[in-house]
C-alpha cells in the first residue's frame, strides 16, 4: 500500500511556546500509513528554501503549523506547485483557521488533515502580495506592529497593544476607487475581506465568504463601544455612519498619508496606495467534512 507523505512546516515562534508540536505530530502518525516530515523555519528562510523542501520531499499535502502569518508564507509557496494546504493552529491568534471550522485541538486539527476535503477557494493579491484571509490598514494594523515587539504574546496581548494605539490613531483620509467610481473617506481602519472574522473572534465582515467572486471592503469610520459588541457579540448590522461595508472583486485606494498596513496577521509597514484583485479558486485547502 502506497504512503501518503506529508510535510509539516513547523513556526516555532508561533503561539505559545510549550506545546511540543514535533513528538505530538509524531506520536499521532505512528500508526498511519503515511510518511511525515517536519521541517521547523528559520529566521533566515524565505520562499525559496520551503519551495525546495518541498520539492525535495514531494507531499501529496503541506501543512502550516502557526498562525494566519505562518499559514499565507506557506500557501505562498504551495500555490503555484498545485499541492493542497492544511492547517494545524499553532499562532497567537487563529483566524483563517476558524473560518474554515478546524479546531484548536491538535488531535482535532490533525484528524481534518488526515479525513478531510480539498476546498478550492478564492484569494486577493493586494499590492502583488497573497491574501487569504483578512487585510487592514490603520487601527488593526498598527496595534499588530505594538504586539510584534512587546513581551506579552496571545490575546491579552493583543488586546494590550490595542489598548496603546487606541488613542494615537488619527482619521486616515482615503480615495477609494471601486466600480469606476472614486469615493472619498475618513477612517480609523479599512478591512479587505475575504473572509469573516479576525483570530479574536470578532466578526468584521458578516456577509464574507471564501468562495464567492468578490471581496469586501469594510470602512470603519469611528470605533465605538456598540460597534464592537455587534462585531464580538450580536453579529447585528453595522451603523452605516460609523461603519459601511462595499462589495468589489478590484480595487484602488490612495492615502493622503502613510498608514500601517497588514496582511493575514503580518505587519508589512507603511503604505500610501493599495491595490487589490480577486483570484478566483486558486488555493486548494484542506476542511473539515460537513
Amino acid at each position: 500500500m502506497t504512503q501518503n507523505k506529508l510535510l509539516f512546516i513547523l513556526n516555532p515562534g508561533s503561539g505559545s511556546t510549550s506545546t511540543d508540536w514535533t513528538t505530538l505530530i509524531t506520536n499521532y502518525f505512528v500508526s498511519l500509513n503515511y510518511k511525515i516530515e517536519l521541517y521547523c523555519l528559520t529566521k533566515d528562510c524565505n520562499q525559496a528554501t520551503i519551495k525546495e523542501r518541498i520539492k525535495l520531499f514531494s507531499p501529496q499535502r503541506v501543512i502550516a503549523v502557526g498562525g494566519d502569518g505562518t499559514i499565507k508564507l506557506v500557501a505562498e509557496c504551495v500555490l503555484d506547485l498545485g499541492i493542497p494546504l492544511g492547517i494545524l493552529p499553532a499562532g497567537s491568534a487563529n483566524g483563517l483557521a476558524k473560518e474554515l471550522g478546524i479546531s484548536n485541538d491538535p488531535t482535532q486539527a490533525l484528524d481534518v488533515i488526515v479525513n478531510g476535503y480539498l476546498k478550492k477557494i478564492h484569494i486577493t493579491h493586494i499590492n502583488s502580495q497573497l491574501c487569504i484571509h483578512l487585510s487592514d490598514i490603520g487601527l488593526n494594523a498598527y496595534a499588530m506592529k505594538r504586539f510584534k515587539t512587546q513581551g506579552v504574546r496571545g490575546m491579552w496581548g493583543y488586546m494590550m497593544a490595542s489598548l496603546k494605539v487606541l488613542l494615537q490613531n488619527p482619521l486616515m483620509e482615503i480615495t477609494m476607487h471601486i466600480d469606476n467610481k472614486n469615493i472619498k473617506i475618513k477612517a480609523e481602519m479599512i478591512v479587505i475581506a475575504n473572509g469573516t472574522r479576525y483570530g479574536t473572534g470578532a466578526v468584521i465582515n458578516p456577509i464574507g465568504k471564501l468562495d464567492d467572486k468578490l471581496f469586501e471592503v469594510i470602512v470603519v469610520k469611528k470605533i465605538s463601544i456598540l460597534e464592537v459588541f455587534k462585531m464580538v457579540f450580536s453579529h447585528k448590522p453595522y451603523d452605516l455612519d460609523k461603519t459601511e461595508v462595499f462589495q468589489t472583486n478590484a480595487l484602488t485606494m490612495f492615502s493622503t498619508k502613510k498608514v500601517h498596513f497588514q496582511i493575514d496577521g503580518e505587519y508589512l509597514g507603511k503604505i500610501k496606495t493599495l491595490e487589490v484583485k480577486l483570484t478566483p479558486q486558486a488555493l486548494k485547502i484542506i476542511v473539515p467534512n460537513v
